[in-house]
Formats: structure tokens, sequence, C-alpha cells
């Protein structure tokens, strides 16, 4: 009996390999996602869509026109926070774009993950380096609040007589609440830089990008300007919607009462802030002396107009910009 040799004996059949899932099919299910969340959302909050659709038909066009206005302008401020906290200059229409689509993302997902992965995404199609993007966006996210506390003291400053705090002051017990919150974070963040390597490289970074900008005075001027015009904005859209429902109160009651609820219930992680920063804000105009249904209907018609309305048009534009490989 002779032996075979090895290389003369039967080898397996080769198997077939896993066809991996086409770049192309995978943009497409990442075009439509935007599209199925909403649909979903609508769903769930349809009763709020129909109502604030249903006052913002029979208020006052101009004055809607003009909510609309604002409402563009603030992605306009963002797109300038964004470019001010970046060194590399950036293509202006895919910035303005990007930060529109952002919008839509920022509304699903809380805390603005979904701005923040899109801007993310976005930076680094545009050649930034990770370690500077995500740097940008951890600038991004402490230059807003700061300049909208900075705001906000400048009108009490400069209205202390217009602007009646009254019930508005919250009491000792419920200032706990947001001083053990920022106390929490700072002891975060402190355990973060001490044990975790790759934060202190971010944190130099940061730092050092942060230097550059300032030396540099447009790109300090588009991070704070844009900074502080954008909570401006959102509360002209406010006092639009309010003045074409026939609100009784003054720009900078209205400005003061948004200023306040979002600075108090803005590090709530909702998403886009909607939910408390809207329940807020009613009671601070119903603490300017406006009726808590008129009060009700312009939070909704300003969510309308920040929300719905360009939820679509956002989507859609996400939707591109993956096709077109800008995400």
């Amino acid at each position: 009996m002779t032996l075979l040799p090895l290389e003369e004996l039967p080898r397996p059949l080769p198997t077939a390999a896993p066809r991996p899932v086409p770049a192309r099919l995978l943009r497409t299910a990442l075009s439509l996602l935007p599209l199925l969340l909403i649909a979903a959302w609508a769903a769930v909050d349809w009763r709020s869509l129909s109502d604030g659709t249903a006052r913002l038909a029979s208020a006052d066009p101009w004055w809607l026109l003009a909510g609309v206005a604002f409402t563009l302008l603030t992605w306009v401020s963002a797109a300038c926070v964004r470019q001010g906290a970046l060194p590399e200059r950036l293509p202006p229409g895919l910035l303005l774009a990007s930060q529109f689509a952002a919008g839509a993302a920022n509304h699903v997902l809380p805390a603005s993950i979904g701005a923040h992965a899109v801007t993310l995404r976005f930076l680094q199609r545009q050649g930034v380096p990770l370690p500077r993007a995500t740097a940008s966006l951890a600038l991004y996210s402490l230059v807003r609040p700061v300049a909208k506390t900075l705001v906000l003291i400048a009108f009490v400053v400069l209205s202390p007589g217009l602007l009646r705090l009254g019930d508005l002051v919250p009491d000792r017990r419920t200032l706990l609440v947001p001083v053990a919150a920022v106390g929490l974070v700072l002891l975060a963040a402190g355990t973060l830089l001490v044990f975790v390597r790759p934060v202190r490289g971010l944190v130099r970074t940061a730092l050092t990008d942060v230097r550059q900008l300032h030396t540099r005075p447009s790109r300090a001027l588009a991070l704070w300007g844009g900074a502080a015009a954008a909570p401006l904005l959102q509360a002209g859209v406010i006092f639009s919607v309010g003045a074409a429902l026939g609100l009784p109160l003054s720009w900078t009651q209205v400005a003061f009462a948004f200023l306040a609820a979002s600075t108090a219930v803005g590090a709530v992680p909702a998403p886009g802030g909607i939910g408390p920063v809207d329940a807020a804000l009613v009671f601070a105009l119903v603490g300017f002396g406006a009726p808590t249904g008129l009060a009700t209907a312009t939070v909704v018609g300003y969510r309308v107009l920040t929300v719905w309305a360009p939820l679509l048009p956002g989507a859609l534009v996400l939707s591109a910009l993956v096709q077109r490989k800008v995400l």
C-alpha cells in the first residue's frame, strides 16, 4: 500500500468570503435615517405640531416673516462660532450647510450630540486633524454658555428698573441643584484630566488653539460675537412670534425671559433643549405678566419655526451632504 504525497491530497473547496456591505448602500441608509427619525418624532409629538401650526396660521404674517429671518440668522451665528473656534479656514458655503444639517441632528439627539457628530465629521472631511477638531467642539461648547451668561448679566446691569425679577428669582434650595451639578461636572473634569492621559493631550491642544485664536482678531470676533448674538437672535424669534400672536411684552422682557430660562435649565440633556426650556420659558413669560395661554402659544410657535419647519429641509441637506461625501 503506497501513501499519496501530501500535495496530492484532496483539498477542501474554497468557501466564498463574506461580501462587504457596499459603501453606496451604507451612505443611502445613513441618508434615510434622519427622515425616519423625523417621522417617528412627528408621530409621537403630532399634537404639539398641529396645535402650533394652527395658531401660527392665524397670526400676523409679517411678524412671522421676521421670525423666519431671525431663525435663518441663528445658523449664520452658529457657523461664525464654529469658524472662530478653529484656526483653519473653512469653506463658508459648506460650513453654513453643515450647520443647517447639524440643526436637524441636534433636535433628535440630546445634549447637542447630533450637532457635534455632524460637525466633527465635516471638519475631518475638510482635513482638520481629529484632536484639533475635538478641541474646537469643546471650545464651542464652552464659549456659548459663557457668552450667554455675560449677555444675561449685561441685561440685568443695563435695565435694572425695566426687568422685574420677582418670582423669576429662585430660592436658595432651588439654587442648590445647579450649584451641585456644576460641582459634579468640575469634579468629573478634574478626575479625567488627572487620570486619563488622552484627555491631558486634548486639553493641551485646546489651550494652544485658544491662545492662537485670540491673537487673530477676526477669529476672536467670530467666536465671541457669534456666541453672544445667538441667544439674542433666538429671543428675536420668540418676540416676533409673540408680537404676531399679540403678546403684551417688550423685546427686552422677552429676551431676558429667554436668557433666564435657557440659562437655568439649559444644562438638562433634552434634544435641542425641548421640554425643560419650554416649561421654564412659559413660566418666565407669565412672570412678566403675559397670559398663560398666550405665553404657551408663543413658545409652541417658536418651536414650530425653529424646530419643526426647518427639520425636514435640514434632514434633506444632511442626506445630500452624506451623498456628496461632505460628511
